[in-house]
């Protein structure tokens, strides 16, 4: 059968292709895409090819590149010996942005409850990198906290902070319609403009002593130093934003004269099995993200500011490039597809 896939196919050139895809083999399944979101730092600097040669990014992005790892679709058929999927199954799987993909029965199943949207189901995957960054953080009840960027990984963890029991979670960004959804999602306070000018007004909220943990969520390598001066002594900086040019991140005497803490978080460091002693890997982090959901102590259908049919990718990606202030959750939406 013919199915649609996108690509990037050059710096700013994105294509939507007909390719044959087989029936599966004995031993994989076959999905048919539902929805799939758009991860749009990590999209943006593959598309725009914004990262210095020889770093982790340039080592991955290679063009033809098949982007997207947020897909939810539904199985509709499947090889011989495959047992752990069904037809009909609804899942979610760490898969590029493709109308059907053919899908080895020992990956990473996600396993959608019924409560749970497509839409909202999309967000599986952002959700378990924010996850790997909290725990990191190693967190404690009434930790005052800051978060620079409220992109779309800003805005989960605005949800996860709180549910651990902060006691401030202070959201700093310079587009004021992020920060109305970081208020709306818990954000005790909202900052709207550049991480240097914040300092003073962290300072103040928090006793002229600095909140226990920043989280740089900004992908910007000119951030790194001055979110490091949000911090209180013994403070710890989680980065989640993954920046292209990590070369001109910059340390402040601040790591020294503080004691601080530095974490890089990735989603790859829970891609292990899970175990009696690394018990959360993606797969459970996943399904408590779905919980959370079912629960209702989480939501991100709000979060969601485009929807576009897959063959309108150039468009979608035009939109980020020149408008990224104006969106926020961006999905294809693959049942337009005939």
């Amino acid at each position: 059968m013919q199915s649609h896939h996108i690509y990037f196919t050059g710096e700013n050139q994105v294509e939507v292709y007909e390719q044959e895809v087989r029936d599966p083999g004995p031993d994989e399944f076959l999905l048919k895409a539902r929805k799939s979101l758009i991860s749009t730092g990590t999209e943006g600097i593959c598309l725009s090819r914004n990262f210095e040669p020889g770093s982790h990014w340039d080592n991955w992005v290679k063009y033809p590149f098949r982007p997207g790892y947020s897909l939810v679709g539904e199985v509709v058929a499947v090889g011989k010996n495959v047992q752990n999927v069904h037809e009909g199954e609804r899942i979610a799987l760490r898969y590029p942005h493709a109308q059907y993909s053919l899908v080895p029965a020992n990956a990473n199943i996600y396993r959608i409850p019924d409560e749970v949207s497509d839409e909202d189901a999309a967000w599986f995957h952002l959700a378990t990198i924010v996850q790997v960054g909290i725990r990191k953080a190693e967190h404690r009840l009434g930790d005052d906290i800051a978060i620079v960027g409220l992109g779309l990984l800003g805005q989960l963890l605005t949800q996860y902070t709180r549910l651990l029991g902060a006691r401030q979670v202070i959201a700093i960004d310079i587009a004021e319609t992020r920060l109305g959804l970081a208020s709306t999602h818990g954000a005790t306070s909202t900052l709207q403009m550049g991480v240097e000018q914040a300092r003073e007004e962290v300072l103040k909220l928090t006793q002229n002593e600095g909140v226990n943990v920043v989280y740089d969520v900004t992908g910007a390598a000119s951030v790194f130093s001055q979110a490091l001066q949000l911090l209180r002594p013994f403070g710890r900086l989680i980065l989640l934003g993954d920046t292209g040019t990590p070369s001109a991140q910059q340390l402040t005497k601040d790591v020294i004269t503080k004691g601080l803490t530095i974490v890089g978080a990735h989603d790859m460091h829970a891609e292990l099995p899970a175990t009696d002693t690394s018990y959360w890997n993606n797969l459970r982090q996943g399904e408590l993200f779905f919980k959370y959901l079912q629960r209702g102590d989480m939501r991100v259908n709000d979060l969601i500011t485009h929807r576009y049919s897959p063959l309108d990718a150039p468009e979608a990606y035009r939109m980020l490039r020149e408008e990224r202030a104006k969106a926020m959750g961006v999905l294809f939406d693959w049942t337009r597809l005939p």
